[in-house]
């Protein structure tokens, strides 16, 4: 692989520099606003479960079939990427995820409302590939670390905000529809299709991808001649999305469990939402000095560490700071991710290869929310969380160890291009 180019930000023209800044905007917001509606739902999974007479498991399986169908939208906005650019793929993937997720708040049954999460999961899938190829691009080789936590952390962003609406929001839309106030929640994740008109206004496409636009014979050549870089990235993004949503979605359900109320739980929601932007961007920094599998692996060795904190029970001190530092560990290792896995990536494929191999991962790992939930409600969440996260977070480190680095590789085909 081509090395990088000694070229800084500093270099960028003042128009390159702008452009920069919008399309890791774009990137970004796409990543955070989606990830707000995904979280709404672990938020009220008790409500709504009252709501269609099901139970905790039943409304937990929605979390499944949502990360199941990503790689659908994946391969579709992914393939489109590559082909068309990146713009009109993501400005698409933005409507789409912000219809489907107002029409959520309108289901009518159960039935209805899973296909409808199936169906945000394929734009929930598109967004991060296509999101994360076009601000990486656009991106200097010596900010990759940093912008790749930056763009990583929108999700975790949209935890927190999530959280915030829950604590301040939800109880007000809940007293006007008392015991529907969670469909209101979900109304604000209309608010997004409004992020289009900026990437339509305010972003440019990828010098990148016009160097390296990809036809439907080359993708028929070039994809089995990857076939082991895939499937490596495939098993790593398995295990990186068994150990954030195995951190992530039921943490309510399991704070719920040992007897915390709304607000409470909201509180330490935001808490680990701050906590894992910290670490995103303190690890994607590092990860620019120190190397992509090292600061990923750093991360999780203090995650293992964390879990008896995590899962603390009613020790108040030790759940805030097991909160805080989970998640700044589990989102510190994967906010080296874009960066990592567009490194690995092909040039000509990057819309499609790493955001394709990252909603794999995420299918395989989609049972974990289900899993989670089903032995929780036969032993006890702290258990069942805690033994699984354990396994997952050596088996990742394992998995990281063992598999390759491209730190700095050059998107760009001209010598002493930037990005």
């Amino acid at each position: 692989m081509a090395t990088a180019s000694p070229i800084s930000s500093a270099n960028l023209t003042r128009d390159e520099r702008i452009n920069q800044r919008n399309a890791v905007l774009a990137g970004f917001l796409g990543w955070t606003l989606d990830a707000f509606d995904f979280f709404i739902l672990t938020l009220v999974i008790d409500d709504i479960a009252k709501s269609f007479g099901k139970s905790r498991p039943d409304i937990a399986f929605a979390l499944t079939v949502t990360l199941a169908m990503r790689p659908i939208g994946a391969v579709v906005f992914g393939i489109m990427a590559d082909h068309f650019g990146r713009r009109l793929p993501l400005m698409l993937n933005v409507i789409f995820y912000a219809v489907i997720s107002v029409l959520s708040g309108l289901a009518p049954s159960y039935q209805a409302f899973l296909l409808l999460r199936m169906l945000f999961g394929i734009g929930m899938g598109g967004e991060w590939g296509v999101g994360a190829s076009l601000a990486l691009e656009s991106a200097s080789p010596r900010l990759r670390g940093l912008l790749s936590g930056l763009l990583q952390e929108g999700y975790a962003l949209g935890n927190l905000l999530a959280a915030f609406a829950f604590r301040l929001v939800y109880p007000y839309f809940n007293s006007l529809y008392p015991g529907n106030g969670w469909r209101l929640m979900f109304f604000l994740g209309g608010l997004p299709a409004l992020l289009s008109l900026f990437i339509r206004a305010r972003v440019k496409e990828s010098a990148a991808w016009h160097e390296h636009r990809t036809d439907w014979a080359t993708y028929r050549k070039s994809l089995p001649a990857f076939w082991r870089r895939f499937a490596y990235l495939v098993i790593l993004m398995t295990m990186m999305n068994f150990m954030s949503h195995g951190t992530q979605d039921m943490q309510p359900t399991m704070l719920r469990s040992i007897g915390y109320d709304a607000a409470r739980i909201a509180d330490l929601t935001m808490l680990s939402g701050l906590g894992a932007i910290l670490g995103g961007l303190a690890f994607g920094y590092y990860s620019d000095r120190g190397g992509r599998k090292r600061a990923m692996l750093l991360a999780m060795v203090f995650g293992l560490a964390v879990i008896p904190f995590w899962i603390a029970g009613h020790s108040p001190w030790r759940i805030i700071i097991g909160v805080f530092l989970m998640q700044f560990f589990v989102q510190g290792a994967w906010g080296v991710i874009p960066a990592h896995i567009n490194e690995l990536s092909p040039n000509h494929l990057r819309g499609f290869f790493p955001g394709f191999a990252y909603q794999l991962g995420v299918m395989f790992a989609a049972s974990i929310p289900y899993l989670e939930s089903y032995l929780g409600e036969r032993f006890t969440y702290t258990q069942s969380m805690g033994g699984l996260v354990t396994a997952v977070f050596i088996i990742a480190f394992i998995v990281t160890a063992l598999g390759p680095e491209a730190k700095g590789v050059s998107f760009r085909k001209e010598a002493g291009a930037r990005g």
